[in-house]
């Protein structure tokens, strides 16, 4: 067995065969982390569940997105456009709920336990186009989502943004005793070197940008920063896509901007469910919620460590048009 095959791991044989003949790294000292289809992949047990028994619809819309690039806010956004219509937004359930709980992720939640869920159950829970999230590179999603007529919208991030933010939200894990704050010149030399959940980065950014250019119709490629900046363009490009448009009178009266206002972090932040429940187990709701800035990475790298990343960046995306 190697990393380069979705064997079909049906034993705990298996996958404990698989897992000695991977590459191996502790993220945050206390989470294994194994390099799988060119991926460093933090949950491999449910990724290979996922990919041995997901059957996607054409119907379908999944969120995909490296961790900590606007994934939360996505969520809500893509949520509000499918069921505006179904409730005045002072009943938007994600005043009750968080986002992560309304559109879960399709490996770390719905297949993290058990291991191989009934989805005909799940599918009672979830609104109907099914709405799923995932971290998963390209590569790795089950045949049945790269082989159907699903949507994918794609959310990137400025990489040291990304880091930054993800830096901080793993330091607010229950399990983390070891990092500390004054470690963090070390861990950016692991997410420089791709030893990133998920990562690296810069291979994971790619290869959804490659596939929304040759694929346009089913991949949709987006970017934090343009999100932040025009909102209701934004929002407007994405109700297209998912062929759930906004009409002349709903622009008109306001529908836009209400949906862009409720799903601001500081609405969100607002949400009672969103300051102390849980969607994880280990982490807090509220560390979901933190700025939402761009450029806040000025605040804790130094211009070494950016240089270093901006090289392999340059060297990465030569040649594909790509701009972060």
């Amino acid at each position: 067995m190697n990393s380069t095959i979705t064997a079909a791991l049906t034993t705990e044989e298996e996958l404990q065969q698989l897992k000695s003949s991977l590459p191996n790294e502790l993220w945050f000292n206390s989470y294994p982390m194994y390099f799988y289809q060119n991926c460093w992949n933090i949950i491999l047990e449910s990724t290979i569940s996922c990919q041995n028994h997901f059957k996607a619809q054409d119907s379908d819309i999944f969120i995909a997105s490296i961790p900590k690039t606007g994934t939360t806010w996505l969520k809500s956004l893509i949520f509000s456009i499918f069921n505006r219509k179904n409730y005045p937004i002072s009943e938007n359930p994600l005043l009750k709920h968080n986002p992560h709980e309304l559109i879960p992720q399709l490996e770390s939640i719905i297949y993290a336990n058990p291991q191989n869920p009934d989805l005909k159950t799940l599918e009672k829970k979830l609104n109907y186009p099914r709405i799923l999230g995932t971290h998963l590179p390209i590569q790795s999603l089950p045949t049945s989502i790269k082989n159907s007529n699903c949507k994918i919208i794609y959310i990137c991030r400025n990489p040291f943004d990304t880091f930054v933010s993800s830096w901080l939200f793993y330091l607010n894990y229950d399990e983390n005793t070891n990092v500390k704050d004054d470690m963090i010149e070390e861990y950016f030399g692991k997410f420089c070197e791709g030893k990133f959940p998920f990562g690296g980065f810069e291979d994971h950014v790619l290869g959804y940008w490659k596939e929304s250019l040759e694929r346009s119709g089913k991949v949709m490629f987006m970017k934090f920063e343009d999100l932040k900046d025009d909102p209701k363009s934004e929002l407007k490009k994405l109700g297209e896509f998912v062929a759930c448009p906004f009409s002349s009178e709903e622009e008109e009266d306001g529908v836009i901007d209400e949906i862009v206002k409720m799903c601001s972090i500081e609405k969100l932040k607002e949400v009672e469910a969103n300051k102390s429940g849980r969607v994880y187990s280990f982490i807090e709701n509220k560390w979901f919620f933190r700025k939402g800035e761009v450029g806040d990475w000025v605040n804790y790298l130094n211009p070494c460590m950016v240089e270093r990343f901006e090289k392999v960046m340059s060297e990465k995306f030569a040649g594909y048009g790509l701009e972060l």
